[in-house]
């Protein structure tokens, strides 16, 4: 059976998700704040209503893409384009952030079930979400050759990589009661950029060479 994506592609995806998530962002603010304020297990929690937004952008990201890319023809280079231009405004955007800070202390005592959603419809709430993995994905996916099976290893290397990472800030968060220093999160910021730079550049040089 034709595969969308190879052992190379899960490779690189799985460490750029993984890099992605542990820029210093809202989700992991939220994050932090609910483990150092109520304990690991409400981290843990809203890390789970973020991985779990994240699963219902990349299905809609895939499929979509896939329709758009039958539909289009030799005319979604175009999309490529756009996708490329996003993801150097992101970039460019992660450059001039300032690191992030703490959020305010989570309310007292909050339910596992606010955790939950907490971060869940705090990425929901996202609409750059969704735009944004409609411009990563076609980097490390053949669109054209998606399938069913393609789709669920993207959402267990997104389980993985981006529920382990904000595991790891709940953790820590949970065990020290902090946030990171501006010093690692202007290294995560820059090398998070970077990666969506380098994403851009192939997705335009990709778009070319279709030409």
């Amino acid at each position: 059976m034709t595969s969308g994506l190879t052992l190379d592609g899960m490779a690189a995806l799985f460490g750029a998700m993984a890099l992605l998530a542990a820029v210093p962002s809202v989700s992991v603010l939220i994050v932090s704040a609910r483990a150092a304020a109520a304990g690991f297990a409400h981290g843990a929690l809203a890390a789970a209503g973020i991985v779990a937004a994240d699963i219902l952008f990349i299905l809609l990201a895939l499929f979509g893409l896939a329709l758009a890319a039958e539909a289009m023809g030799e005319a979604f280079h175009w999309l490529r384009y756009a996708a490329a231009l996003w993801l150097l405004w992101l970039a460019i955007g992660l450059l001039r952030a300032d690191a992030a800070r703490p959020a305010e202390a989570a309310p007292p005592r909050p339910t596992m079930l606010s955790s939950f959603m907490a971060g869940f419809l705090l990425t929901l709430g996202d609409q750059k979400a969704i735009l944004f993995y409609l411009g990563f994905l076609p980097a490390f996916l053949d669109l054209a050759a998606i399938t069913a099976r393609d789709a669920l290893i993207v959402v267990l290397i997104a389980v993985v990589a981006v529920g382990g990472v904000k595991l790891a800030w709940a953790f820590a968060a949970a065990r020290a009661g902090g946030f990171a220093g501006p010093r690692l999160a202007r290294g995560l910021n820059r090398a998070a950029a970077a990666l969506l730079a380098a994403v851009a550049l192939w997705l335009a040089v990709a778009g070319s060479a279709s030409l």
